[in-house]
């Protein structure tokens, strides 16, 4: 099937990234599969982790990722016919067993899948609770998992921050793919979410040491809290979030 939408879209946020002057620093890209189905597993610290972390795919042998989104950007007016078009997998967290259907069908055609465990941006910056749901697609459609980490988005459009692109021009921006997690070792849900947590917090570990500090005179408000930054502790979220839940 051709791809009238996907690839212009790739060259426009290519484009996009040229224009902020990002410092991609992609590193891993050998791990990236050059065919078959994979389960594409990413961290969330921004609102740019879909665009970016299809970079290394596109890069490497110019292979598409079909994202799982939640089913509300299907709706908006200007996003959801370019999701569609791009042929995004629509999650419906009240329903989700037909999102899932879906991802395992596109995974077993070949597809790469690609899946936020943690559900939702971190405002911690740090890896939250994984879901299983990854590591169960990939064991149903018998594919393997890939850890992704991008690290240094939230410093241009994340949760809860104003959007400020100016200040956020020549941004460093690390994006780092681990080996794959072969699907026998994905076999047990919960050892297998694990096993991709434990990857995906070592290349996160390693894209943070690398990172450059922040400047001089700026605010460290986009690093986490046990590495001295200004961002709240995954407790403090947790705390919130238990209480929004209250409240409904």
């Amino acid at each position: 099937m051709a791809e009238l939408v996907y690839k212009p879209v790739i060259r426009l946020a290519l484009g996009a990234f040229k224009a902020l002057d990002l410092k991609l620093d992609v590193r891993g890209q050998e791990h990236v599969p050059a065919t078959g189905g994979c389960v594409v597993a990413i961290n969330h610290v921004s609102y740019l982790d879909f665009a970016l972390a299809g970079v290394p795919f596109w890069y490497a042998h110019r292979r598409l990722v079909r994202f799982m989104a939640k089913h509300e950007v299907f709706s908006h007016p200007i996003a959801g016919p370019l999701m569609r078009g791009m042929r995004h997998i629509p999650v419906d967290r009240s329903a989700g067993a037909g999102s899932y259907r879906h991802a395992v069908q596109a995974l077993k055609a070949g597809e790469l899948v690609g899946v936020f465990p943690e559900a939702t941006v971190s405002r911690s910056f740090c890896l939250q609770p994984f879901k299983s749901g990854a590591a169960r697609m990939a064991a149903e459609a018998d594919v393997p998992a890939l850890p992704v980490i991008i690290w240094g988005s939230q410093r241009i459009l994340t949760k809860g921050r104003p959007r400020n692109l100016r200040a956020a021009r020549g941004t460093p921006v690390s994006i780092m793919i681990g080996e794959p997690i072969p699907t026998a070792d994905l076999k047990d849900a919960q050892t297998g979410t694990q096993l991709l947590a434990d990857a995906m917090a070592k290349l996160l570990a390693d894209a943070q040491r690398d990172y450059p500090p922040p400047p001089p005179g700026e605010s460290p408000w986009w690093l986490p809290a046990h590495m001295g930054g200004c961002a709240p502790t995954l407790e403090a979220v947790a705390r919130e979030q238990a209480a929004l839940r209250d409240k409904k």
